[in-house]
This record gives structure tokens, sequence and C-alpha cells, in this order.
């Protein structure tokens, strides 16, 4: 082995160390809309926050599009409710711990009129519906006993039309919140709002008072429930809180809590971003996987806009990105990709490329949902049974991730060849290189499919991950005869182990 080989492998042994000791890099989140995941035990003493035009739902009942409510100035199926809150959610976190999630991931629970908590009448309070400060604080610490961490939705580009700082600074000029606001008669409601929905009235972030309210001050809203205990922060449209400002409320997260993550929503290219936030959502890797499974991109293409965003993001932030494939503003997966066997590799694809997979509730039973609010239907826990082919998949998916240390935090390569998705996963010990294959189209492909990895031995065995008694062909050269069904996924790794005392990787680790 050269000097230079040597040199490599013990700078590169000290760079994945470093990923695997931050939690962030890699990390399995599962998403939960409080209101929607669990039924509440105490429903009867809870009636009187649900006052007209709310409507308390029954569990069985599915989420349908509304009408506009011109007084308050949103739809009704905004004000629809299932009467789910923390101490339910509690209840049934047993099954999140069961499917090995790292991270909770709270859709907004702070004090807001809709179900949706996204337009805040106080960012400090939870919304009763919920719970209380107390709830949070319990939930996280039960989430540490576990070895998991809690992430909260912070909608900070705008409040709720009903915030009484916002129905302050409107009705007086002279109002300590007047600033907070942009208000113009010209715009929709008088004030600048998020998209011109006038219950979504923006807050000026360049004011000094409203960036020390939010994350500036000791007790700011992002660093006073980093002090609860909670772990980081979802930040909701952060494309609109814009590079400069964002990069400040994610240094003030660091500075709160050393190791905190901030992830953004942001819908855009993510390169620039970085790193004015730790991860984004990554929007951009979920369309490829969509696309290409949908038959919009050729195999081909996606791997080399997947090995763009990898050049250009960097592999540090991107490990840090959510990869979801649905979330509660997507239709979700099982309407994305109405074949089965698309969306089975779809979650291969997942769990294996540079990122931390996203799950959304209910997705992992295979729940369906089309547009708004169809995609935010009551958790399913019927469909909670052994026998649930998509839970058995995810499952599997899930020990596959836990056993394969490069695909937490190993660096990505793209395969070269035509007409599969390949690519591999790699760290500084070669035993750890995992392949993904997989087959996109209708019909069997045979094909000659580069791996570039050095440390890959010619003629030597390699193992077969989704079905060990079955063992691939060895590779010739770097070069592997590849031959799939349609929509078949396969995942390799070298075998290093010696066979009657011998392995041509004795010298190469």
């Amino acid at each position: 082995m050269s000097f230079t080989a040597n040199r490599y492998d013990l700078e590169s042994r000290g760079l994945y160390e470093a990923r695997e000791a931050d939690w962030r890099n890699g990390a399995v989140t599962y998403q939960v809309l409080v209101d929607r995941f669990a039924p509440a035990s105490n429903l009867e003493a809870k009636q009187h926050l649900y006052a007209a035009p709310k409507r308390l739902r029954t569990w069985d009942e599915l989420p349908r599009q509304g009408h506009f409510l011109e007084e308050a100035r949103l739809w009704s199926h905004e004000v629809d409710f299932w009467g789910g809150d923390l101490q339910s959610l509690r209840s049934r976190l047993d099954h999140i711990v069961q499917l090995g999630a790292d991270v909770l991931y709270l859709n907004p629970i702070c004090s807001a009129y809709t179900n949706h908590k996204y337009d805040a009448l106080d960012y400090a309070e939870v919304s009763p519906e919920y719970g209380q400060r107390a709830d949070v604080k319990a939930l996280a610490e039960e989430l540490h006993r576990h070895g998991m961490k809690l992430v909260l939705d912070g909608v900070f580009n705008h409040m709720g039309r009903q915030a009484p700082r916002f129905q302050d600074a409107r009705r007086n000029p002279n109002s300590p919140w007047r600033d907070w606001f942009i208000f113009d008669e010209s715009m929709p409601g008088g004030a600048r709002s998020w998209m011109q929905a006038e219950n979504l009235p923006e807050l000026n972030m360049e004011h000094p008072a409203v960036q020390a309210y939010l994350w500036g001050d000791h007790d700011s809203v992002v660093r006073g429930y980093l002090r609860d205990g909670v772990d980081g922060w979802r930040l909701d449209v952060a494309h609109d809180i814009g590079m400069e400002l964002l990069h400040a409320l994610t240094q003030a997260a660091h500075d709160e809590k050393p190791g905190s993550l901030v992830v953004g929503e942001l819908w855009n290219w993510p390169k620039e971003w970085f790193p004015a936030v730790d991860g984004v959502m990554n929007f951009s890797l979920r369309e490829i996987i969509l696309r290409c499974l949908g038959r919009r991109l050729n195999p081909a293409t996606a791997l080399r806009m997947v090995a763009r965003l990898v050049d250009e993001c960097g592999t540090e932030p991107l490990l840090k990105s959510w990869l979801m494939l649905d979330n509660h503003d997507t239709i979700r997966l099982t309407n994305a990709l109405p074949d089965e066997r698309a969306r089975r590799m779809a979650q291969l694809l997942q769990f294996t490329l540079p990122g931390a997979p996203n799950l959304y509730y209910g997705s992992e039973l295979g729940m369906a949902g089309g547009a708004d609010p169809e995609m935010r239907a009551p958790m399913r826990w019927d469909l909670v049974t052994d026998d649930n082919p998509t839970l058995r998949w995810t499952r599997e998916l899930m020990a596959l991730r836990r056993s394969q240390r490069a695909l937490r935090v190993g660096d990505w390569r793209a395969a070269t060849c035509d007409k599969l998705l390949a690519f591999e996963r790699h760290t500084d010990r070669v035993g750890e290189t995992v392949l993904v294959l997989a087959n996109p189209s209708d019909e069997p492909v045979q094909e000659d499919v580069l791996f570039a990895n050095s440390k890959l031995m010619n003629n030597s065995p390699v193992l077969n991950l989704l079905n060990p008694a079955q063992p691939h062909k060895p590779l010739t050269a770097g070069i592997l005869e590849a031959g799939l069904q349609p929509w078949e996924v396969m995942v390799l790794q070298p075998d290093v182990q010696p066979k009657l005392g011998y392995t041509t990787y004795k010298r190469v680790r």
C-alpha cells in the first residue's frame, strides 16, 4: 500500500468517526401532526377548545376540502380537528421507538387558531388543544431516555391574523408592535402576508425587536425551547427568511445548545443555503427520485443530477438534510407512486442515498392521501400489523440502515451505467462498502456496471444484503455484471472475511 493510501486511511478514519459522533448525521426522523396522530383520552374535558367555527371530527372521518370562511379569512377545513394532543402522542410513542426512529419532529405546537398551527398567536405558549410547555419538557425527557431527539417546527416568517400583537398593531398606530409588521392598504387585508394569505401576516424580520424576540434574547423563542430540552428546529418557509437571517438564527441555536439542529424548508436548489442552515428538507433529491421512478427521468440522467447535488452541496450538510418522500404539504407516496414496486424502490433509495430519512406518520403503513387536506388524515392504527407489507419493508430498511455504517455516514459515488440506477456508499473500511442497484423499468435489464472503487478486489465474493441466500457474482476489474428483473432492487457488499484462512483483502482495509 502506498504512502498516499496510508495517509488517506488515517485522515478518513477520523472523518467518519466524527460523523458518527454527531447525532444529526443520517438520523431517521419521524414526523407527526399532533392533532392527527393518536386519539386523546380526555376529549370531553377539551370540548370547549373547539368552539364554532371549529369542528371536532371522529377518528374514522377523513379530511375533505372545505369552504372559505369570510369572517375568519381562512378555509373551513383549517378548523377541523381530531383531538390529538401531546399526552396521547406519548401513549403511542412505543410505535415510533420500536420502528427505530432517531428523531421525533412535530409540526407546529405553538398557540394558534387553526389545526395546522402555522398561524401562531403566541410562540411561547403551547396550543391548549395539545397541552402546555410542561408537556413538551416531559416529551423531550422521555425521548432522551430512549436515546432519541426532539425537533420542533419554527414558523417565524409569519404569525396569525388573530395574534394579539398583530391585532393591537393593526388598530393602534402607536402600538409597540406596529413595526413588527408591514402595513399597506394596497395589500390584501391591509398588511403584507405570506403568499397573500390574509390569515398569515408576515413579521418584519429586519426589525431588531423581532429578531430579539425570535432568537436573539436569552428568553427568545428559539433559545427558550432548546433549554426546555428540545434538540433542534425545522424552519418553515426558510427561503422567505433569507440566508443572512437564517445564519443568525442558526448561530443563536448553536450558541444556546451546541450540536443542535436547524433544518430549513427549502424547495430551492440547496447549494448556497449552507451554512445558513445545518440541513434542508431535500426536495431536490425527492424530485429526482419520484421523477425517475415515475419515468420522467432516465436513470443515467437521475444519477448525474444526484452527483451534481453531492458535488455542489457537499456530503456534510446533505447527511443532516431530511430526505422525505411525502409530508404534510405533498400527496402521500401511495398516491404519488400507485405501483407498489415503485414505492418499495423509492423507500430503498430514501434509506440508501445520502441524507437523513424523514418518515411522515402513517406512510410506513401505506396510508393514502391526496392534495391538501387529504394527506393529513388521522393515523391508521388498524394498519399497524405484522402482516402489513409496507410496514414489514420499512422495518427491513430500518434494520439494513442500522447495520450499515456507510448508509448512515458514508460518502456517495455514482456507478457508471445507462439503464440502472446504481451507486455506492463507502467509508474508510472497504468491508463497509454498500453497492445499490435498482431497475426502474418494466423490462429486465442486463448491464455491465462500473463501480470505481480501487479497494474492491477483483474476483472476490460479494454478499447480497437483502437476500443473503443468493450471493452475487464477483466484480471483474471494478465491473459488475448485473441482471435485474423489472423493478428489482439489489444491495450488495464485498465479503472480506477469510475463507479457509485466506482473503484477498488481507492487506486492504
